[in-house]
């Protein structure tokens, strides 16, 4: 099997028809990058011919000051493991190639590559033209470098390790190619290889800084870094070289922004009214009450895009006891009333998730929708027939224990989880089931590092169902745990089938029973759908996404 793609963006050969369904349907469906925007915004995540509606001329120069919800984890692409950190990395690093809202992958710092015919090796033709910030050249050993340093154990990789999967080695076969090869074949491979937590770094500044790279990040991308203040504010300025953008943004060199200024705002209230006052002039993340109000207010814009990948869901811990036995776990999906979390919290403004895939990604089984009602005659029905009896205070006890459920989430108060962690708390009560918050601040720790919960919710955005493997996949020996802790092998069985089955039909067909799966056996309770939402000035112009939803500040300028 190979496939080769060059400047100008056209196919150069196609031998295999497999492939090129991959590139189209990856994303696909009607929802990756889709977007919106109201008074006056930009029809974000489309091509640049199609992204914005400018009100005015394009102008060099200014700056944009953007609130983010929360604060970064790392700088670091490779050592990142926060959707927030990627807004800020996709600033200041490229990847090898692009994937469009469609799906389908184009050049970026690669002009073409080919893939071997067992579907084992990528080898890639690099830009001759393209330098690090640092004045580092790009060529084969910078690639080589960076995927090696993803599976080095001493790197401490985070969700760019599982990205980056089933990647084993890279030959330079000369100055500007590269080989990467795979220990298997990949269906997800060059989706993922587009994503920017697999971005090229500096060889030079990552030896030179080792853990403290993400302090001193350095890429090729269209901004620089300027400094961080911990929990205040990050600042990137505009990279007067850079001239080998995607075709996905117009301003093919260097942006039109002289600089970015991320404010770290957790607080909704004060971030969407930092807007509406003019002390920033755009904030991620909008409250669902202040989305009707952007919508009618004559100073503002609403941006809206979708995002794709797994939605966010709460995680039952298998490895705790009761919830290792299915009908505990069956008794929270039937007693956890998601529609009502869903509409109070969110007022119609975000969509009911149903299955461990978001709506639009490749393989989503819509079949779903709709299939798990709450039942709370049902749910008390399983609790009693697993002898959990009801105490005196109400709740039920079994062998002198009394049914509790630890339920984690962190802070701050990211797209209202803790909130819906009350909800929960109340919903449960009423079965006998005894729900203890925590909120903390060292997720990390507690849940990653100590296994210490019960339930505990995430979400990942991600281009193709084969992020289903690391989270649900059985760990291998002495890597961190799955999320569910659990160990299922005939789910393993599809999860290693769907990642490398070429058949794109019988590879859709293996996702949807994956995810069948998984809800039958309640390992998951699905909440929500993230619509990534900006709320921004009418001087902002030019802000567009990309097709997993990132803010793409190339084409950004502030009108006059």
């Amino acid at each position: 099997m190979s496939t080769a793609y060059s400047k100008p963006a056209v196919w150069m050969k196609m031998t295999s028809l497999a492939l090129a369904v991959t590139l189209v349907l990856v994303g696909c469906s009607g929802g990756a990058g889709k977007s919106s925007a109201t008074n006056g915004g930009s029809a974000a995540g489309a091509a640049p011919s199609t992204a914005a509606e400018q009100s005015s001329t394009p102008v060099a120069g200014g700056e944009l000051s953007y609130a983010l919800a929360t604060s970064p984890d790392q700088l670091d692409p490779h050592r990142s493991g926060l959707a927030v950190a990627v807004r800020v990395i996709r600033t200041l690093y490229d990847t090898l190639v692009v994937q469009l809202p469609g799906g389908e992958i184009k050049p970026w710092l690669a002009t073409e590559w080919s893939i071997s015919e067992d579907g084992k090796s990528y080898t890639f033709k690099l830009r001759q033209d393209v330098k690090f910030q640092d004045g580092t050249p790009f060529n084969a050993e910078a690639v080589k470098y960076s995927f090696d340093r993803i599976i080095d154990p001493e790197t401490k990789a985070a969700n760019a390790l599982a990205l980056v999967r089933p990647y084993e080695s890279s030959e330079v076969i000369d100055e500007y190619t590269v080989k990467l090869n795979l220990s298997e074949p990949s269906q997800a491979f060059l989706g993922n290889v587009s994503q920017a937590l697999l971005s090229i770094v500096s060889p030079t500044a990552a030896k030179k800084d080792g853990d403290q790279f993400t302090k001193h990040p350095i890429g090729t991308g269209p901004f620089k870094f300027v400094k961080w203040d911990e929990n205040s504010e990050i600042v990137v300025e505009k990279n007067p070289d850079y001239n080998w953008a995607p075709e996905t943004v117009s301003q093919q060199g260097a942006p039109n922004l002289d600089k970015i200024i991320f404010k770290i705002v957790p607080e909704e209230a004060t971030r969407i009214g930092s807007v509406q006052s003019g002390q920033v002039l755009a904030a991620e993340t909008v409250p669902p009450q202040n989305i009707l109000s952007l919508k009618n207010d004559a100073n503002s814009q609403l941006y809206q895009a979708n995002t794709v990948g797994l939605p966010y869901t709460l995680f039952i811990n298998h490895s705790k006891a009761p919830w290792n036995e299915l009908k505990a776990r069956q008794a929270l999906q039937l007693g956890i009333n998601v529609e009502a979390i869903v509409k109070t919290l969110y007022l119609g403004t975000y969509e009911q998730a149903w299955s461990p895939l978001s709506p639009g990604i490749f393989g989503y089984d819509a079949s779903l929708e709709g299939g798990v009602k709450p039942d709370i005659e049902k749910a008390k029905q399983l609790l009693d027939e697993l002898g959990w009896k009801a105490g005196a205070d109400g709740i039920r006890e079994k062998d002198g224990k009394k049914l509790t459920l630890h339920y984690v989430d962190g802070s701050p108060n990211r797209e209202k989880r803790n909130d819906i962690a009350a909800i929960v708390q109340q919903q449960l009560k009423p079965l006998g089931i005894q729900v203890d918050v925590e909120i903390t601040k060292d997720v990390a720790t507690v849940v990653y590092a100590n296994n210490n919960y019960d339930l505990y919710g995430n979400s990942q955005v991600n281009s193709d169902p084969n992020a289903l493997y690391s989270i649900y996949h059985t760990t291998a020996p002495g890597a961190r745990q799955n999320l569910p802790n659990l160990s299922d092998p005939e789910l393993d069985k599809l999860l290693e089938d769907g990642a490398t089955q070429q058949d794109q039909t019988k590879r859709e067909a293996i996702y949807k029973e994956a995810q069948q799966l998984i809800i039958k056996k309640a390992v998951i309770i699905p909440i929500y759908v993230f619509p990534y939402t900006v709320a921004a000035s009418k001087k902002v112009q030019g802000l567009a996404f990309d097709s997993l939803g990132y803010p793409i500040f190339n084409d950004v300028y502030i009108a006059e």
